[in-house]
């Protein structure tokens, strides 16, 4: 999936979570793993002008990369194809003044690549589910030529985990901001209006005890409820 073409485009998505706060100057290239964090980081961006390539995939995403110049780079562990792992070092080989985050859907370094001197900043899942915190510690960091990893790499230790009981209601709803479905989007699959498709939202996050989408997916992916 290729979403590029349509950053410009004025109408809103639907999406009102913003994962970052920090103003990053320079152009962006975001490599998700799916349509939903794809369209939640591109809505994350003030300056959405600044982004230059958002794709779900290891081999496009390096096209882009190889046709302009880029400052920073987000991607996912996994990828629809391909690895981010891989795609951050062959994207720091073409080009050695990138900067690179990569969020940890595993929660968890692979060996082979835990100490590479190119792995500047990686942000592990279960920390995002508590706090997005570490995801805007990350870009500060690698944007200020310093490496990070988010508290549960640095200790080793996952943060506890409960996960509550969903109504159906709630699984139909989890699973279409799975799919990256807005509001609108979901009011038309369940036909409801977007108000009542707004406030089945606000319910589950409420249920799983988590401020955004993004949390609320992210959590369901780990307590087993939704899949990507």
């Amino acid at each position: 999936m290729d979403l590029t073409p349509y950053l410009q485009d004025p109408s809103s998505s639907g999406f009102d979570d913003a994962l970052l706060s920090v103003v990053v100057s320079g152009k962006i290239a975001l490599a998700m793993r799916g349509r939903f964090f794809l369209r939640c980081f591109c809505e994350s961006f003030i300056q959405k002008s600044n982004i230059g390539c958002a794709v779900t995939d290891e081999d496009r995403c390096l096209e882009y990369l190889k046709s302009d110049k880029f400052d920073l780079l987000i991607c996912t562990d996994q990828l629809e194809r391909g690895n981010g792992y891989e795609l951050v070092r062959k994207a720091k080989k073409q080009h050695s003044t990138l900067k690179a985050v990569v969020l940890a859907l595993t929660d968890e370094i692979p060996v082979e690549y835990d100490n590479a001197p190119w792995l500047e900043a990686v942000v592990a899942e279960a920390d995002i589910i508590e706090d997005q915190k570490p995801l805007e510690a990350a870009v500060l960091a690698v944007m200020g030529h310093h490496s990070y990893r988010s508290p549960s790499l640095r200790g080793g230790e996952l943060p506890y985990l409960s996960c509550p009981r969903l109504t159906p209601r709630e699984y139909e709803v989890l699973d279409r901001l799975a799919r990256g479905m807005t509001d609108k989007e979901i009011a038309e699959a369940l036909v409801v209006s977007e108000q009542t498709s707004r406030t089945y939202t606000k319910r589950l996050l409420k249920t799983l005890e988590v401020n955004n989408r993004v949390q609320a997916v992210l959590k369901g992916m780990r307590c087993g409820m939704v899949q990507l």
